[in-house]
């Protein structure tokens, strides 16, 4: 082999060695920006004003819902993680195996839970029609995704969904309000 191939090989395989090491060398979240699907398990809507009067009947706390997407291909478990409101109500999820590219829808009202569908078990509206922020946390407590609407939208992704009148107001401020259920778990 003569010296300028040799020289060649070596520059190549410096170069690959290079390329390596620069990738390695990613923060994890610019790694992530790269594909459509930044994060794994997501707020995908929030159905914060019920349809119809604000009753507080079951079938009203249960038209209030938030849907949590895992949109890995991957099955998530979400034993730990919690959603909470602006307020700081929160639900704390306890045996939940979210599969691959699926949606469990969490209720505000009473309810069995299924794969599908979690209940937090409350008697009074969670979700402020006004203005809230809905955000996801895991178990470590870190902020996995945010979904707010109204007033002090301001927040990573507004996702423009339709929200409706926005003229009621679900959540009752009265002084038994933190008495309800305080931190549910499922």
């Amino acid at each position: 082999m003569s010296a300028s191939s040799a020289a060649r090989r070596l520059t190549a395989i410096a170069l690959v060695a290079g390329s390596v090491v620069a990738a390695a060398a990613l923060p994890a979240s610019a790694v992530q920006d790269r594909g459509p699907d930044r994060q794994r398990v997501v707020i995908s809507h929030v159905q914060y004003n019920a349809p119809g009067p604000d009753t507080r009947s079951n079938r009203s706390l249960n038209g209030e819902w938030v849907n949590i997407t895992n949109r890995s291909s991957q099955s998530v478990n979400l034993r730990g993680w919690t959603l909470r409101n602006s307020e700081g109500d929160r639900y704390t999820f306890r045996h939940l195996r979210l599969d691959g590219r699926s949606t469990v829808k969490v209720h505000t009202g009473i309810g069995r839970d299924t794969r599908h569908d979690v209940y937090q078990d409350r008697r009074e509206h969670i979700w402020d029609n006004r203005s809230d922020r809905a955000t996801l946390t895991n178990r470590r407590g870190a902020v996995v995704d945010t979904e707010s609407w109204g007033r002090g939208r301001g927040h990573d992704r507004d996702r423009g969904h339709d929200r409706g009148d926005n003229r009621g107001h679900d959540r009752d401020r009265g002084d038994n309000r933190g008495n309800d259920h305080g931190d549910r778990q499922r």
